[in-house]
C-alpha cells in the first residue's frame, strides 16, 4: 500500500509524473521511430536527391503520339456538351495516359487536356472540326517521380495527408527525444547546449551564406 504520507507529500506526486512522463516519452520514441523508419529514410534520400537535382537529374522520356477520335465529342457548338469524360478516358484507354486531369480548355478551333502526376505529364490537343490530335507525354524516370513524391507535386490528397503524417511523426520523435534528454541528468547540460548551438549554427551559416 501506499504510504499516506507520501499520498500528500507534493514530491511525491511530482516523482510519479517525472516517472510517467519519461515511461510514455521513451514508449512512444521508440515505437514512432520504428513505424516512421521507412518515412524518414524517404525524405531524408529525396531531400538530398532534391538538393543536387543537377547532379541525380533523371532521364527525361517524350513520346508523340498522332490519331483521330470522334468528331461528334468535341464538334458541337455548345462548348457544354463537349464530351470531356469521353475524350479523357479515351486517352487513359488507349494510350495508358496517368494523372489527373490538370487543365481541359475549349477554343473555338481547339480542345486541349492535360493530365499532371509525379514524375509525369501528358497534353493533348484535339482539332474540333476532324477530332485529329496530337499527344505527348513526358516521364521524367525515377529520381522525378520520387522528387514528386517528396515535394507533393501532382500527387493527390492522400499523399497530401501522407506528407503531414510523416511531418508529424517527425514533430513527435523530435520531441519525446528532447523530453528524454531532460530526464538524463548527466547529459542534459551538454545535450540542451549541443542543441542550441546546432540552431546557432544553422542561423549562422544561412546569414553568411545562404543570401
Amino acid at each position: 500500500m501506499t504510504d499516506i504520507k507520501n499520498v500528500n507529500d507534493p514530491k511525491h506526486w511530482r516523482n510519479v509524473f517525472r516517472r510517467k512522463t519519461s515511461r510514455i516519452s521513451r514508449w512512444l520514441h521508440i515505437y514512432l521511430s520504428m513505424i516512421s523508419f521507412a518515412i524518414v529514410l524517404f525524405f531524408s534520400v529525396t531531400g538530398i536527391t532534391l538538393n543536387h537535382a543537377d547532379y541525380f537529374q533523371g532521364k527525361t522520356k517524350t513520346t508523340q503520339e498522332k490519331g483521330i477520335l470522334k468528331a461528334e465529342w468535341v464538334n458541337n457548338k455548345d462548348t457544354n456538351l463537349v464530351a470531356k469524360l469521353n475524350i479523357a478516358e479515351f486517352f487513359r484507354n488507349k494510350y495508358s495516359v496517368k494523372g489527373a486531369v490538370n487543365d481541359f480548355r475549349i477554343d473555338d478551333g481547339q480542345v486541349s487536356i492535360a493530365y499532371k502526376g509525379p514524375g509525369y505529364e501528358a497534353d493533348a490537343f484535339i482539332d474540333r472540326q476532324t477530332g485529329a490530335f496530337e499527344l505527348s507525354q513526358t516521364r521524367t524516370g525515377f529520381i522525378g517521380f520520387v522528387n514528386d513524391l517528396h515535394k507533393g507535386r501532382d500527387t493527390g490528397k492522400v499523399w497530401s495527408w501522407v506528407i503531414d503524417i510523416a511531418a508529424g511523426l517527425m514533430v513527435l520523435i523530435s520531441l519525446t527525444g528532447l523530453i528524454l534528454l531532460l530526464f538524463i541528468k548527466k547529459k542534459r547540460i551538454s545535450g540542451l547546449i549541443l542543441t542550441v548551438v546546432g540552431l546557432l549554427i544553422m542561423y549562422l551559416v544561412y546569414r553568411i551564406w545562404g543570401q
